[in-house]
């Protein structure tokens, strides 16, 4: 069977990283972040185009440097339940920390939402890098990176076991034989471990999907270590096809390494795809769009984030970048290593680097529609990606791709003409989980199921 695209929506209200103009859009209403009905808008969008997923970010802290869209912006889990009711096909996959929540309750709310959704969850595993974050839990201090993965791996494997709690026919609810429960199908988990202690059970039967999907975005070592490990799903980095191809090589390979299915685990990169009539006229947009979001202060305070939303407005701007390795230790510890490594080389200033933040880069999907199709094929075949996590300014944008784009895609063959299942694993390819106690049940010949 040949390998058909998958693509998901990320939609950023008045604007997420970079997107520094995007509030003041007028086609962009001001409380777009926090009003569910844009939400319910683009995602039964993405579902009239068959789109396999809505995509919600998250984090746990801001200041008023922050993104406009991280201000002020809905819960990631209920504002997925309330699309759910919505959408009968579409994937929801919600950010959650596993730095700062407990497994019990953040079991329980994805396994709420798979229900609420007839099977359609996903859990985007983030251990957060913004260490701000700690003293909004009452923690003086952020995790540091090695402990934060190492609890995150442990917090999905309780999560999962939870998920087991019941087996598939754990209620056959018999009026004649008074039995709502199959008590010899009900399980404690009883995990102790390093980070956690976990009696269980969950009080969720499983969904039709058998258990949420697992998302992650791996970049580091410690990630793409756990992606490998634990995901199903996975946002990548993105750069150029060459740094695509090579990542997507890496997790495959790490996932093979770990016993899986390489096919069992989907990687998505970014995409910003800008769509019109020709491909000079969709060059031209992405320059305005570069020019609407250059922001020098905001950007700074961009670069900040990678340093545990440090205020580098302390410092002068043209006076060597300042000695702030020990910062991106408990922040986001991959991007910040790279940008003090290319300051050191160059020899660059804090202003020279906080250019950098806002660089122009040329992105591969611009052009007319006949030209991003022929971009994301070429990719695609590749071995860059198995999805692409689209993120659109506008609703309008959004349209142009959908009307311009995806027919050309589904006439190559490469995307679904029809939905062929309600779950998202189904949509996504991805097998539902044995439950772990049928699984190790003697059959009647005495062979484990």
């Amino acid at each position: 069977m040949s390998r058909t695209l998958h693509l998901a929506l990320h939609p950023y209200g008045v604007g997420g990283p970079g997107q520094h103009g995007l509030w003041k859009d007028p086609r962009v209403a001001k409380n777009a972040s926090i009003d569910i009905q844009y939400y319910i808008r683009q995602a039964q969008a993405a579902e009239h185009a068959l789109f396999d997923a809505l995509f919600i970010v998250d984090s746990q802290f801001i200041n008023h440097t922050y993104p406009a869209h991280y201000l002020n912006r809905l819960e990631p889990l209920t504002l997925l339940s309330a699309v759910a009711t919505h959408t009968r096909h579409l994937g929801l996959v919600g950010t959650a920390s596993s730095t700062y929540n407990s497994p019990f309750n953040l079991a329980r709310r994805f396994a709420s939402l798979d229900h609420i959704s007839g099977g359609r969850a996903g859990w985007n595993v983030v251990t957060s890098f913004d260490t701000g974050a700690a003293r909004n839990f009452g923690l003086d201090e952020h995790l540091d990176y090695a402990t934060r993965y190492a609890r995150a791996l442990e917090f999905v494997q309780v999560a999962q076991g939870l998920w087991d709690s019941y087996e598939d026919d754990a209620f056959p609810a018999d009026v004649a034989r008074d039995l709502f429960l199959d008590p010899d199908k009900l399980h404690r988990l009883d995990h102790e471990g390093e980070h956690f202690r976990v009696a269980g059970p969950l009080n969720l039967s499983r969904s039709p999907q058998g258990q949420p999907v697992i998302f992650q975005a791996g970049v580091s070592e410690e990630g793409r270590d756990l992606a490998a490990r634990v995901a199903e799903g996975i946002y990548a980095p993105g750069g150029s096809l060459q740094q695509a191809q090579r990542y997507y090589a890496d997790i495959k390979s790490r996932t093979a390494a770990h016993g899986r299915d390489p096919e069992h685990i989907k990687i998505f990169i970014h995409g910003g795809p800008v769509v019109a009539a020709t491909d000079g006229a969709a060059r031209r947009r992405e320059r305005e769009i570069f020019e609407e979001d250059n922001d020098f202060d905001r950007n700074l305070a961009l670069l900040g984030r990678s340093f545990g939303a440090y205020d580098f407005g302390a410092h002068d701007l043209d006076a060597p970048f300042p000695d702030v390795a020990h910062l991106a230790e408990k922040g986001g510890r991959t991007g910040a290593a790279q940008l003090i490594a290319r300051a050191r080389a160059e020899n660059l200033t804090l202003r020279q680097v906080a250019g950098l933040v806002s660089e122009f880069h040329a992105s591969p999907f611009v052009g007319a529609p006949e030209t991003v199709a022929d971009t994301i094929e070429e990719w695609f075949r590749a071995g860059t990606f198995d999805g692409i996590n689209l993120a659109f300014r506008t609703e309008d944008e959004l349209t142009l791709f959908v009307d311009g784009v995806v027919p050309i895609l589904q006439k190559r063959g490469l995307f679904r003409t029809e939905y062929t299942a309600d779950t998202l694993r189904g949509n996504l390819g991805l097998p539902v989980p044995a439950n772990r106690w049928t699984r190790e049940r003697p059959a009647p010949d005495g062979v484990p199921a």
